[in-house]
């Protein structure tokens, strides 16, 4: 016995363990393990026998690691971020590979971090009201925060329908957050293309700035180009071959590259590390840089709220469908729009040849633009 209930205990087997005795709230005799010797020293042991004293004195009772374990467990089985993960499983089957990543890592990256070790049953509807009107107010994203709102929404509801709450928290938020008409994205006048362009090209990270200028001279989705792999870059044939599981209309969809495109996408593979991805993340090799990387590059060359990475696509469409206006069906190709109608149905056909031209057209006049 050590003193205040501490006592050290050799097994025949020869193993020592430290012992609490102390009387439970029966008034029996009872023992606590505080862990094995040496692992536990002396000292460690007698701090632990100490706290357990001062927690009877104040009348409180004790738990066994056992106890503690099931307690532990029991909390994290409300943890918000098990409820959310439960929730995405049910839409794996149903949602597209890229849909179902990008909501997992936007969901990872935004409220995961917050709310994640969060009872789902304690967060309040004011806590998430302030959440996502930060969202919007502080890092303006606005068209992800509702995204972010509809898989909270989605979950809650997910949970309501499994008995594990009675009502949604945040019923009826989207009405009361702040309005966002989005309308073509923010983009600047072909006037001022020049001189963004020039900023672009001066862009402290080269490779950051080439994946800008790709987005003016290829006008893809900004996502596409962010997820693009070189095994999707013929060189010879001059093609990108966008994957029907990245592209929006769920088709494969072919990109002409002119040469100035060529020449970019050769500099950026000298650059940039050895990896599959076009824009790999700095963190790792095997996944790529976040969706925030290219509006972040934007406002720090002095277009916030100027210019918009998607809308690059409406800055080209505009100048193309004033130059090549009797050739509207092969801009909307170039734009990878979904044709409509019996259109839509019945011509299959992408207009390489004569998209090459424009494409070709575009890198030339964006050239002549700033010379």
């Amino acid at each position: 016995m050590d003193g205040a209930g501490l006592y050290f205990l050799v097994k025949k087997s020869g193993v020592k363990n430290w012992q609490y005795r102390y009387k439970n709230s029966e008034g029996k005799w009872a023992w606590m393990g505080l862990g094995a010797y040496p692992q536990v020293s002396a000292q460690l042991a007698r701090q632990k026998a100490r706290e357990f004293s001062t927690a009877l004195s104040k009348g409180e009772s004790l738990k066994s690691n056992k106890e503690l374990v099931a307690e532990r467990k029991e909390r994290e089985s409300f943890y918000f971020e098990n409820l959310m993960r439960e929730w995405l499983d049910t839409k794996s089957s149903k949602w597209g590979v890229a849909t179902y990543t990008k909501a997992q890592k936007s969901i990872e990256k935004h409220i995961l971090p917050i709310f994640g070790k969060r009872d789902y049953k304690e967060i309040t509807p004011k806590e998430w009201f302030d959440f996502f009107q930060s969202l919007q107010r502080n890092l303006g994203i606005h068209t992800q925060t509702e995204k972010l709102v509809s898989y909270v929404r989605g979950c809650y509801d997910w949970a309501k329908f499994q008995g594990k709450i009675n009502s949604n928290p945040i019923e009826g938020m989207s009405k009361h957050l702040d309005v966002y008409e989005s309308g073509n994205m923010d983009f600047v006048n072909i006037e001022e293309l020049p001189v963004m362009l020039k900023k672009i090209r001066g862009n402290a990270k080269r490779s950051i700035g080439i994946g800008l200028e790709l987005l003016i001279m290829l006008f893809p989705r900004p996502g596409e180009l962010r997820m693009a792999k070189w095994e999707q870059f013929d060189f010879k044939k001059a093609l990108w071959t966008k994957p029907a599981e990245v592209t929006k209309t769920r088709q494969e969809h072919q990109v002409p590259l002119s040469k100035q495109v060529i020449v970019l996408l050769h500099e950026l593979r000298s650059i940039q590390p050895e990896s599959e991805f076009l824009f790999p993340s700095r963190l790792s090799v095997h996944k790529t840089i976040s969706d925030m990387t290219f509006n972040l590059a934007l406002r720090r060359l002095g277009y916030q709220g100027k210019q918009d990475p998607h809308g690059f696509r409406h800055l080209a469409s505009t100048v193309l469908n004033d130059q090549f206006s009797h050739q509207e069906q092969v801009i909307e190709v170039c734009l990878a729009h979904k044709k409509k109608g019996v259109k839509g149905v019945c011509d299959k056909s992408q207009h390489l040849d004569e998209r090459r031209v424009l494409m070709q057209w575009w890198a030339d006049y964006l050239d002549e633009m700033t010379t």
